[in-house]
């Protein structure tokens, strides 16, 4: 039986069939295995990947890209106006929520993030089907590990909003262990892998634990500020210096030149992948002027060079955090399309001189592929034996802590269940106040990665007795495979208790 896996990136999107045993990434109707998370709105009709990138030049106030940042965000979030700060299709606020405002055709139209990231999810599901040759509609969907609930149900309605029955939504790092079978190569004892994952906006490095085919994140680091399109956008710099110093014009102010610019250092940059130098040619750049530069790969190694050490330095800080040195880790794992290049692959490999560099599964097709091996698992369950189930574990996206008061009345937060706790999962923790107190405060707090804690719940416990000793609550915290979180408090001398549950929404608010 057919399924799909879906990567939806920042920047593109690829898909991945799984049949016969087996999980291949498709080629798109341009011939190309991904395909730019892009969607060009002209006056009669919408386009999705190459040609709306491509089109972006004469069509940028109507050309969505980069959608997935602000999915499942208000129109106020911090990431939404990075956004709104950033793309040249305008960003507006509806009831609290942010629509592109689209000018192509007779009249405006306000189209939601859902919008846009379904039309693309359409896209993936038609090229599926067309390699096919059927219908195909079960699909596991990728998504970061830091996404919070809303963001995970506003991917999930946008997959079902295109046709798809979305079997299940997994962390992109895990998909990635899946498409190298490490679950099946760590049977039985502890290994430690790293996955890293330089796509086109932004850098995340994961460190899981793999004990006996079961899966758990150590830590996990994201930066938004590198990304693929840093080192586009370097090589770019670069041509139109060589551009000034040919012609005497001076284009880097000039917003449509340099995004002719951008698509030319785009295609040079992939192409230097895999030869020693590439020829860029860019058709009117200015003034009617065409311009062509060879560009080779040791000039744009020395161009990144500053961003190479940037990508790099995530991975020593996470180790650090984790407490474990890169002689620990059995086995890193590349994903994202910016991790093909052969100069960062060289500096992982010199960071982990004794640890197994796992690419060769292209590194842009890696997590789809996973996620359709995932599928395939799902759609076919009733083949699976237990053990073989083991490997589909839902982790906590953000630490979930309580707030309380030490003994010289510093506020201090303690995390009960950290992020990358497999779910379900419960924990128990001890709260203690003053034993002349009546009535004693328990706030229930999330952090996701890079935040500060907000608050999920306040809980009062009232009408305590005065005492001697210390007040001592007894606080049980339970998080479902869903994200919601129950909270139960007791008073051990008392008995009196208080209970609440937090829904998911309401935890990734």
């Amino acid at each position: 039986m057919a399924a799909i896996g879906v990567h939806f990136g920042y920047t593109c999107a690829c898909v991945a069939v799984f049949k016969d045993g087996r999980a291949d990434v498709v080629a798109n109707d341009a011939g190309d295995r991904v395909t730019p998370a892009v969607v060009g709105y002209r006056d009669t009709e919408q386009i999705v990947g190459i040609a709306a990138k491509q089109g972006r030049v004469r069509n940028a106030a109507n050309t969505v890209v980069r959608v997935k940042q602000v999915l499942g965000r208000s129109f106020d979030d911090p990431e939404t106006q990075n956004h709104k700060s950033e793309t040249k299709c305008e960003l507006v606020n509806r009831g609290g929520k942010a629509y592109y405002e689209i000018t192509a055709g007779e009249q405006s139209q306000y189209v939601s993030p859902e919008e846009v990231a379904k039309l693309i999810f359409c896209k993936m599901k038609e090229t599926a089907q067309s390699a096919l040759g059927s219908d195909v509609n079960e699909a596991v969907i990728t998504v970061p590990f830091e996404f919070a609930q809303t963001q995970k149900r506003a991917l999930r309605e946008a997959a079902e909003a295109a046709g798809l029955q979305v079997l299940r939504l997994i962390h992109e790092p895990v998909a990635a262990l899946l498409a190298y079978n490490i679950e099946q190569d760590c049977p039985a004892g502890k290994s430690h892998v790293v996955v890293y994952k330089l796509g086109g906006t932004s850098l995340s490095v994961t460190v899981l634990q793999v004990t006996g085919g079961m899966f758990r994140v150590l830590n996990t680091h994201t930066d938004h500020n590198i990304g693929g399109e840093n080192f586009t956008q370097a090589l770019a710099q670069h041509l139109a210096a060589e551009f000034k110093r040919t012609f005497k014009h001076d284009v880097s102010g000039n917003a449509r030149a340099m995004m002719k610019l951008m698509n030319g250092a785009d295609m040079a940059k992939h192409s230097l992948s895999s030869l020693g130098s590439a020829n860029c040619f860019v058709d009117s750049l200015y003034d009617g002027i065409d311009f062509e530069c060879n560009v080779s790969r040791a000039r744009f190694e020395l161009l990144c060079s500053s961003l190479f050490n940037k990508s790099i330095q995530p991975i020593k800080n996470l180790l650090e955090k984790v407490n474990l040195s890169t002689s620990d880790i059995n086995k890193v794992i590349l994903s994202g399309g910016s991790a093909r290049i052969p100069r960062l692959q060289q500096m992982i490999r010199d960071l982990f001189s004794d640890v197994e560099l796992l690419s060769s599964a292209p590194t842009d097709e890696v997590i789809a592929v996973g996620a359709a091996l995932q599928a395939g698992l799902l759609v076919n369950k009733e083949n699976l034996a237990p053990e073989e189930e083991s490997i589909t574990v839902d982790f906590s996206a953000a630490d979930i802590l309580v707030k309380e008061v030490d003994e010289s009345g510093t506020e201090m937060f303690t995390v009960v269940l950290p992020s990358g706790t497999p779910l379900p999962a419960r924990k128990h923790h001890t709260l203690r106040g003053g034993g002349k107190l009546t009535s004693l405060c328990v706030e229930v707090y999330q952090r996701f990665v890079t935040k500060q804690p907000e608050r999920l719940a306040k809980i009062i416990l009232r009408d305590l007795q005065s005492r001697e000793e210390d007040h001592e609550v007894d606080t049980m915290v339970t998080m479902k495979r869903d994200g919601s979180v129950h909270v139960s408090c007791t008073e051990r001398c008392s008995g009196r208790s208080e209970v609440v549950t937090i829904a998911a929404a309401a935890a990734a608010s």
